[in-house]
C-alpha cells in the first residue's frame, strides 16, 4: 500500500496537478477546532404597526415675522384619530436651533395633545426648518415645517453728545 500512494503522487506530478495531500484523523479534528463557528443571522427588524393614526392642525409652524430675540415657543396641535394608542416615540428638528418636545405618554384614541417647538429667536433671517416625528403607526413619518423670519437686533439710537455750552464772557 505504501508503494501506491508513492505511485499516486509521482503520477499527480507528472501531469502537472499539485498532490493531494493525504488528510488523517487528527488533520481532520484540528481543522474543525480553527474554524470560525457561523454567525447568527442579524436580528430580523419588525416594524410595528398600529391603527393609532397622528392627524395635524396644521403641518406648518409659522413665525410669521418676528422681532430678533422674540418669543421662541409655538405648540403642534393633533389628534389621534385612529383605533389603538398613539405613541410618539421621537421628534427632531432638522438642526440644533430647532427643538421639539413631545409628550411621553400614550395618546388614546381621539384625545388631542401637543408638541411643543422651540426655535432659536436670535439667528436673524428667514427661517426655513423641518421636524421628523417618528410614532407606532408604522416606519412612515410626520414632517412639520418650521418657517418665518427673525428681523436683524433693532440697532440702540445713539443719543447725540451735549454740545459744549459756551460760556460768553462781559
Amino acid at each position: 500500500s505504501l508503494f501506491v500512494i508513492v505511485g499516486l503522487t509521482a503520477y499527480a506530478q507528472q501531469t502537472d496537478k499539485a498532490p493531494v495531500p493525504i488528510k488523517t484523523e487528527g488533520d481532520l479534528k484540528k481543522e474543525a477546532m480553527m474554524k470560525v463557528p457561523a454567525q447568527p443571522a442579524a436580528p430580523e427588524v419588525v416594524i410595528e404597526k398600529t391603527n393609532a393614526k397622528m392627524t395635524f392642525e396644521s403641518m406648518v409652524v409659522d413665525y410669521g415675522t418676528i422681532e430678533n430675540g422674540a418669543e421662541p415657543l409655538r405648540y403642534i396641535k393633533f389628534t389621534n384619530t385612529g383605533t389603538d394608542p398613539l405613541l410618539v416615540k421621537n421628534a427632531r428638528g432638522s438642526c440644533g436651533c430647532t427643538v421639539p418636545t413631545w409628550p411621553k405618554d400614550p395618546i388614546a384614541p381621539g384625545q388631542s395633545a401637543t408638541m411643543e417647538v422651540r426655535y432659536d429667536t436670535k439667528r436673524t433671517g428667514p427661517i426655513n426648518k423641518s421636524i421628523t416625528i417618528t410614532t407606532n403607526e408604522g416606519p412612515e413619518n410626520h414632517v412639520i415645517q418650521v418657517i418665518g423670519t427673525v428681523l436683524p437686533k433693532k440697532e440702540e439710537t445713539p443719543v447725540p453728545a451735549a454740545e459744549p455750552s459756551v460760556i460768553k464772557g462781559n
